[in-house]
């Protein structure tokens, strides 16, 4: 038996739609949530969401991506279209995962596989909740500063800060492989598809690889670019060379005869797309 979770320190004033058409998971994340201290709304398929947005504003949407009539995909861009901030969450089964990535690209805050952990799911909204204050907290200290500054009759102004760098991309696409970040998962699109768990190391040698298909790099170009330090050469061969055999035995069909990540003896290391 779940135990009731405490009550969210973010906002547990927000407002939730959970769109699924399986009404047994439906009604468990209500009482789940609710209990929360959210206001939980349920659609059972992409039409009633709709019609709920409608008439009732919401911060996030749980969103189921395979329901009859009118699936996930669709749903995110009629609402997308009517509802640009509302945040999304997608739950997705394997089979549907490339759609699921789709979505996320979209504009989906983040996604779920089924079956899923309620803790995870409500740790997540919680977390896009959470992000999205404090988003709208610095645009108002933006907006704050930029009043003042029209506001000073001098004329010069001190120099604006210089913006941060941008993040890098959650989702990368190479050939028949998409690497998720955030959660270190890289997805092969073979039949049956597969979805593998990576280490932090191993998903920032694969990045690296993924951002420069076809293309030799050496072992101390992969552990600058995937790492942000230098090495010895030794240090750096030995230390190449485990990432990328571990990475061998989980995303090629035969690690002993690698057709992605292939090698040139004396060179490096390249992701074959050819």
């Amino acid at each position: 038996m779940t135990a009731v979770p405490a009550p969210l320190k973010s906002d547990p004033r927000a407002r939730l739609l959970i769109v699924d058409d399986e009404a047994n998971l439906r009604a468990g994340l209500r009482d789940f949530l609710s209990l929360m201290g959210y206001h939980v709304g349920e659609a059972a398929s992409g039409h009633e969401a709709l019609k709920l947005l409608e008439s009732e504003p919401y911060d996030l949407m749980v969103l189921d991506m395979r329901m009859p009539g009118m699936d996930g995909v669709e749903v995110m861009h009629r609402v997308r279209q009517t509802h640009p901030d509302l945040l999304i969450i997608v739950l997705t089964a394997h089979a549907s995962l490339e759609s699921a990535i789709a979505a996320v690209k979209s504009g989906a805050v983040d996604y779920m596989l089924k079956p899923f952990n309620v803790d995870d799911l409500a740790a997540t909204i919680s977390q896009a909740l959470q992000e999205r204050a404090e988003e709208l907290r610095h645009q108002r200290l933006l907006s704050l500063i930029g009043n003042a500054l029209d506001a000073l009759d001098h004329t010069e102004r001190p120099a604006a800060p210089s913006p941060p760098p941008a993040p890098p991309e959650r989702f990368l696409h190479a050939g028949p492989l998409t690497l998720d970040r955030h959660k270190r998962l890289v997805m092969m699109q073979e039949d049956p598809p597969r979805t593998v768990e990576l280490t932090e190391g191993e998903t920032a040698i694969l990045a690296v690889l993924m951002a420069h298909p076809n293309q030799v790099l050496s072992c101390s170009q992969l552990v600058h670019d995937a790492m942000g330090y230098e090495l010895d050469e030794r240090e750096t061969r030995n230390q190449v060379r485990l990432y990328v055999f571990r990475l061998r035995g989980k995303i090629e069909t035969d690690p002993s005869e690698p057709r992605l990540i292939r090698t040139v003896r004396g060179r490096g290391y390249f992701l074959s797309l050819a």
